[in-house]
């Protein structure tokens, strides 16, 4: 379980050795949802699916803002990896475990008491609300774990060592794979048996994550103790605007598929097979984000600036070659990657269309990933969420739209796809002359440290 020091060393061979275990990591991310939907929709039938899959819809509007909170983790840590700063490293660590912790417990008891209201309000079906309170309340009581090994999972990337969380991922897969069936049928548990199974599992996952932890002293946890002010304002600085991102890309997406439904549920429905094939699709670019944010950290922070634009030419480069390979594996095949999860003949065709289409695009959108994974790490967590404003409020739904209006169901792809390249060009320019370098993150615990 070696830690990297990215201050030294090949790029190209660090860039490929730490993204690898992160792409397989969200995979299995990925695959961890497709197999309980599988469970749920194969033994309890239809309508619990619907419940899971709404109550799903809740609990990632609520995590994607603590989980962009967890995000601010990875330039901080990384930037005081980079120093070598192991007093700044344990005290950071535990302002994070305290604040982030405290955040998970919060919205675990407010979402629990507010279960039932915030399925109502979303319109649920009165013939799935029960099951989908019960199945929602249970993973908020559970929430804690979730936030819990996702943070040890991104406090081990941050310094370096991206093949230990993959570990805490294979284990919640393979409890959940198990567990759904022994909870939901053997148990006779039914939809609550897979809600059971997923905190189980995650809990584990979780204790086990805290185990290595402490047992390898591969993070420097110290006994908790409150913050102090100023850790708090960073860690809430960069934090908040992160947290804010992932919402406004949540808010993003719903807004794109209102623009979908107007063309029926033929189009919503290709349209919705699209996007689980997107979510893999994406899965290397994102990984080279998450990679140049650890990586250019730690750069960063010793003030090695050539290294850090190399790192940025070397992931913008496999990025393009990487995406390209996939825009054309999907050309050939992505007809048969829609009838995976679908099979009515109209929305095969408009899923198939659209995903032809927007192919050759995806590169454009991973140079958004890498361009503003750099700099997020220098700690310009606002600059980057301004980025995704622009992306997604200025270009991609009013393009959506737009060509939606002009050319019919295919002008989606069109204006999706002319986003991706408009906004990696906003992003390159920002790359390229914006001021993110003169940020100094951590210029004020430094001086002090020394004092």
């Amino acid at each position: 379980m070696q830690q990297e020091n990215f201050t030294r060393g090949s790029i190209g061979k660090q860039l490929l050795l730490f993204s690898g275990p992160i792409i397989l990591t969200n995979l299995l991310q990925v695959s961890y949802q497709l197999i309980d939907s599988l469970w749920v929709g194969n033994l309890l039938g239809a309508s619990a699916l619907g419940a899971v899959a709404v109550s799903s819809t809740v609990i990632f509007t609520v995590l994607s803002f603590i989980i962009g909170v967890n995000n601010a983790t990875l330039t901080i840590l990384s930037q005081l990896k980079g120093k070598n700063d192991f007093v700044g490293l344990k005290k950071y660590t535990n302002a994070f475990t305290i604040i982030l912790g405290s955040m998970a417990v919060m919205l675990g008891i407010l979402g629990y008491l507010s279960s039932e209201w915030i399925l109502r309000l979303l319109g649920t079906p009165e013939s799935m609300l029960e099951e989908a309170t019960g199945y929602l309340r249970i993973n908020f009581l559970g929430i804690l774990f979730l936030f819990g090994y996702n943070f040890i999972g991104t406090v081990f990337r941050a310094l370096g060592n991206s093949k230990t969380p993959l570990r805490f991922v294979v284990i919640a897969v393979i409890l959940n794979t198990f567990l759904d069936p022994l909870f939901i049928s053997g148990l006779d548990w039914g939809i609550q048996g897979a809600a059971f199974a997923t905190i189980v599992a995650q809990g584990i996952a979780f204790i086990y994550g805290v185990y290595i932890s402490i047992s390898h002293k591969q993070i420097p946890f110290s006994r908790p103790s409150w913050p102090k002010m100023e850790e708090v304002k960073l860690i809430l600085g960069q934090g908040l605007p992160s947290g804010l991102q992932m919402t406004v890309i949540s808010a993003g997406s719903a807004a794109i598929m209102s623009v979908v439904t107007s063309f029926g549920s033929d189009a919503v429905s290709g349209f919705g097979a699209a996007q689980r094939l997107e979510s893999i699709i994406m899965l290397p670019a994102q990984a080279l984000g998450t990679s140049v944010n650890s990586m250019a950290g730690q750069n960063i922070a010793v003030g090695k600036w050539r290294r850090v634009h190399k790192i940025t030419l070397n992931a913008t480069i496999l990025n393009l070659i990487t995406m390209l390979l996939i825009a054309l594996l999907i050309f050939v095949i992505g007809g048969w990657g829609i009838r995976l999860f679908i099979s009515e003949p109209e929305a095969v065709r408009f899923g198939t269309d659209y995903i032809k289409m927007v192919a050759f695009f995806f590169p454009f959108l991973g140079f958004n990933f890498v361009w503003n994974g750099v700099v997020r790490a220098s700690g310009a967590a606002f600059q980057v969420l301004i980025l995704n404003l622009i992306s997604f409020w200025i270009l991609r739904f009013p393009l959506t739209w737009l060509f939606a209006q002009s050319f019919g169901e295919r002008g989606i792809a069109y204006g999706l796809g002319s986003s991706f390249v408009i906004s990696s060009v906003v992003a390159f320019c920002y790359y390229r002359f914006g001021k993110w370098s003169e940020k100094e993150l951590l210029k004020d615990d430094a001086e002090s440290s020394v004092g």
